[in-house]
């Protein structure tokens, strides 16, 4: 096995803070979020962060915001197997779900550096290699645009009352919107009432036989997929010691050389190690049955061909120019090793994937776009 695995103390005291006094509403087996210390959560800052988030002005023509890529009904992402941005330029990977971000120690696909949601938010806004919302070079006139919307004056003010001018800036952009993003948490899909909630009848007989699959040896699907989060990297506010992994789940093997498309080769686009070649983070299970398609290109269609391509221990292309087969992939993790199912077997374990599809979060007015509100 091959995997970047960081293990280390984790003081929550250095770099982050309990959410006093912020009514997170959440179940009472879900601790909270870390939140960073100089980032304090409060409803106003959330508030003004919704509205930023759905704000298309903070874009090069205005027409995008951060919602265009992580849409609400989508749990969050997009429906396409490579983001675009405004300039209709193609993003090499695929937009990754926002649900429970909050418990995400490390963010995006394959960056282990990139740790808080106030980093995080800016990439997009002003990242050029691809272009997603373009607006570098273009901050000055955004700022003014914003500080002349008497509305984001009064949210900005209530947001950050330590400055009474009420000026909205990049930094307070930033960690609004990263405290909007801390508060989408799904935690009441069908499984989470039945395993949490202790109902059983939530879910169906097929989906409970599909659960002892997916936590058994023989698919060893939760190995990377086995926390609160059903994921192997998570943080909150009871975390003591810090644990980040990354996978080669063998999806490419490039004329047995190795290699990953361009632009995609996971973790070693950081670190420049080859032994890193094709490591990506595990994303959330969370509402996977609405985030197709899958894998960090969006190269997988269906939760069907995920499956196949795991029962298979990786993924052989027979022809063209990334031809190659995924399963002898040096890199490739120890648990994808491959695995015989049955279609019974294979339906349970749909059923149960289906099972973890959050119907309240995707509808929660507290997360929707404000300005579609108000027009109604």
């Amino acid at each position: 096995m091959i995997r970047l695995v960081v293990i280390a103390a984790f003081l929550l005291s250095l770099g982050t803070a309990r959410a006093e006094g912020y009514d997170w509403r959440l179940p009472a087996w879900l601790p909270k979020p870390a939140v960073p210390q100089g980032n304090a959560m409060s409803r106003a800052k959330v508030e003004l962060g919704r509205h930023l988030f759905y704000e298309k002005r903070l874009s090069l023509d205005g027409t995008f915001s951060c919602a265009t890529c992580h849409q609400q009904a989508l749990a969050f992402t997009d429906g396409k197997a490579q983001s675009v941005g405004v300039t209709g330029e193609v993003h090499p990977r695929s937009s990754m779900s926002l649900a429970n971000v909050a418990y995400n120690p490390v963010l995006t696909w394959a960056n282990p550096l990139l740790k808080l949601l106030e980093n995080q938010a800016l990439v997009p806004m002003f990242n050029e290699q691809p272009v997603e919302m373009g607006l570098t070079g273009r901050e000055q006139d955004v700022l003014r645009v914003l500080n002349g919307d008497p509305l984001y004056r009064e949210l900005t003010r209530a947001a950050f009352p330590e400055d009474a001018s009420g000026d909205v800036t990049i930094p307070k952009i930033a960690m609004a919107i990263a405290s909007f993003e801390r508060t989408l948490i799904s935690v009441n899909s069908p499984y989470d009432r039945y395993r949490f909630g202790r109902d059983q009848s939530a879910i169906s007989e097929e989906a409970k036989r599909g659960e002892a699959l997916f936590f058994s040896e023989k698919f060893e699907c939760h190995h990377c997929h086995g926390s609160l989060n059903l994921n192997d990297n998570v943080v909150h506010e009871r975390t003591q010691f810090l644990e980040i992994a990354f996978h080669n789940t063998g999806l490419y093997n490039i004329a047995g050389t190795g290699n990953y498309p361009p632009f995609n080769s996971g973790v070693a686009e950081v670190t420049g190690r080859p032994e890193h070649v094709g490591l990506f983070r595990a994303p959330t299970l969370r509402n996977v049955a609405l985030t197709a398609p899958y894998m960090h290109d969006g190269s997988i269609a269906t939760l069907e061909e995920v499956i196949d391509h795991y029962a298979a221990g990786g993924r052989t292309i027979a022809s063209g120019p990334l031809a190659g087969n995924g399963s002898q992939h040096p890199n490739k993790d120890m648990f994808v090793a491959g695995f015989k199912i049955t279609s019974e077997e294979r339906s349970d374990l749909i059923a149960f994937l289906r099972a973890l599809t959050d119907e309240d979060f995707v509808r929660d007015p507290r997360f929707a776009d404000p300005f579609a509100t108000a027009k109604k």
